[in-house]
């Protein structure tokens, strides 16, 4: 079995990250994590903040601190939440490491030797209000192609079109304000993607009906329209200087670093421990399966750009072979933005509902083949019939129904009948999809599927009925029970990637360890496991409903309705 590399996108440092921003790559990239070590298989998670570029230097600006420690302080805030969402990284690393600059110089040079930089004069906003160059992301205005009255000098968020800044109408100064811009000329390093666009045509073809439709589309449209030079070059005091005669005073570009950040957050996961190598995941490919995890802003760049980059060194780097691209998610008529300050941001979450009911909302509602939208009247629904209804109350029944007649104990195996081995066969394949569905990252397909592994449990009990058994039958009544307290077990196992805190309290209801690993045996072995005799833990409700008042009050005070 190859060796799993998983990497979420990096997230901009500037400001704090919202639910659209969780769903969209880290939550997703870490329920696969935790699949794949569940199930066994050597397994890294890389994840961290993307530091340069103009959105860091405008934050610092803003909060009148020096750019390095701006970035640190964010950097921080973002690692303290993804900890508090149950976020497995193995390293969450920084854009901004040395580590990072070495591999950056490193394939800068590399590409140089091959013959695919070039040095361009361009025109370049120029903003005489705020005496300097505008890089792309300094520069807003309006979208040629949709019409966005925001959109991005490097690209669209609205309609994903890769931009310049010169292409937008009416623009004006991310700094100032000004509309009082220039237009002049300036010396950048480009990479030559058309070099490369036969050869990545080819590559991106072996993809066709692996990759998701949204990730191999969108990377066919750039093709089909033909791939320009990139620039990799900024006129940018912050970030890596470019080592280069006569580029001194300029800076990478943030697109040109950011990914590379994946190999520099890995170098500096390996030199925190000695005997660890970067090397043998990045420069490895045959044994490593790398998959990438990102909403579909970013998928250009990681389709094309990236791995053109890559593979102009001529170095044999591990390139990706499963990207999951993602929707957007949608709030109050837009989508989730930091920008817009629109949406529910992690900290705020934290603060209304247990971290589970969120990562289990966000996935089974995944915007994986289209946009999806979030509203506070769905997610109590969910919320209360899947994790209230369907879960909590199979966990409370049984253990109640088990302590009221046989004590807090496993009671043990009695008779087993057609009700049992009807269950057996049935899970067996429920438990076969589920774990199908995960392996090909089709989250919403493997959240229906593990509600019915939870359904099953309910039909069970409603089956047999064991409050009426035990007055006749105790010897079968211990059958049901024990069978159900193995459910419980199984349960958590299977809920174990997408809700790991309440798997691990599950687990412990049973009196297992907060182990998580994946069953390998029929249903007829699995759910005969937990020995009679052993103690159990009669429990609270782990879940609890979302009141049609407490509803009305989370859609006033994030304005999904007028108050």
């Amino acid at each position: 079995m190859k060796k799993q590399l998983i990497t979420s996108a990096l997230l901009y440092v500037n400001g704090l990250p919202h639910l659209g921003h969780l769903v969209g790559c880290l939550l997703p990239a870490d329920i696969c994590a935790r699949f794949q070590r569940q199930r066994g298989r050597e397994t890294l998670f890389i994840c961290g903040t993307d530091e340069h570029g103009t959105v860091s230097e405008v934050g610092a600006a803003q909060e009148k601190m020096p750019v390095a420690d701006y970035c640190k302080k964010y950097h921080d805030r973002h690692a303290d939440l993804y900890r508090r969402f149950n976020l497995s990284f193995d390293f969450f690393g920084r854009t901004s490491s040395d580590q990072n600059k070495e591999i950056t110089y490193r394939i800068f040079h590399k590409l140089d030797e091959n013959g695919l930089i070039e040095e361009k004069t361009t025109k370049q906003v120029y903003s005489p209000d705020d005496d300097r160059y505008l890089p792309d992301s300094y520069v807003i205005g309006t979208c040629p192609y949709c019409g966005y009255d925001r959109a991005k000098g490097d690209q669209c968020e609205n309609c994903t079109k890769v931009l310049d800044p010169t292409d937008l109408i009416h623009p004006r100064s991310v700094l100032s304000g000004s509309s009082n811009i220039e237009i002049r000329e300036t010396k950048h390093l480009f990479l030559n993607l058309p070099k490369m666009e036969s050869e990545l045509s080819n590559w991106i073809e072996t993809k066709k009906g692996v990759w998701p439709d949204i990730a191999y589309s969108i990377a066919k449209k750039w093709l089909k329209e033909g791939l320009r030079e990139r620039g990799i070059t900024r006129d940018l005091k912050w970030g890596f200087t470019v080592p280069k005669a006569g580029f001194e005073n300029k800076v990478f570009y943030v697109w040109f670093d950011a990914p590379i950040g994946y190999i520099g957050i890995t170098k500096e996961w390996a030199d925190a421990v000695p005997g660890r190598s970067w090397e043998e995941w990045w420069l490895n490919p045959d044994n490593v399966n790398h998959i990438e995890f990102m909403g579909k802003d970013n998928i250009p760049y990681h389709t094309i750009s990236f791995p053109a980059t890559l593979r102009g060194t001529r170095e044999g780097w591990t390139e990706v072979g499963f990207l999951k691209g993602m929707n957007y998610l949608n709030f109050a008529g837009g989508k989730f933005s930091k920008s817009a300050h629109r949406g529910i941001f992690l900290d705020d979450a934290l603060t209304e509902f247990p971290v589970d009911y969120w990562r289990y909302w966000l996935i089974a509602n995944a915007p994986e083949s289209d946009d999806a939208s979030f509203t506070f009247d769905h997610f109590a629904a969910t919320v209360n019939k899947d994790l209230n209804d369907v879960l909590g109350n199979f966990i409370n029944r049984v253990l109640k129904m088990t302590s009221n007649n046989f004590g807090t104990v496993i009671p043990p195996m009695g008779p087993v009948t057609d009700a049992e081995t009807d269950l057996y066969a049935a899970l067996d394949t429920l438990v076969a999809d589920y774990a199908r569905y995960m392996e090909n990252l089709e989250f919403r397909k493997a959240m229906a599927t593990l509600r019915e592994i939870w359904v099953s449990g309910n039909n069970y009990i409603a089956k047999t009925e064991p409050w009426k058994v035990v007055k006749t039958d105790k010897a079968y009544a211990g059958t049901i029970l024990n069978t159900a307290l193995n459910l419980i077990r199984l349960f958590a196992q299977m809920a174990a990637p997408v809700m790991p805190e309440t798997a691990e309290k599950m687990l412990a209801l049973v009196g297992e360890p907060a182990d998580f690993v994946w069953p390998t045996e029929k249903m007829a072995t699995y759910l005969t496991t937990l020995p009679a005799g052993r103690a159990f833990l009669p429990s609270d409700p782990l879940f609890s409903k979302i009141t049609p008042e407490r509803l009305e009050e989370l859609k006033v005070k994030y304005k999904e309705t007028e108050s």
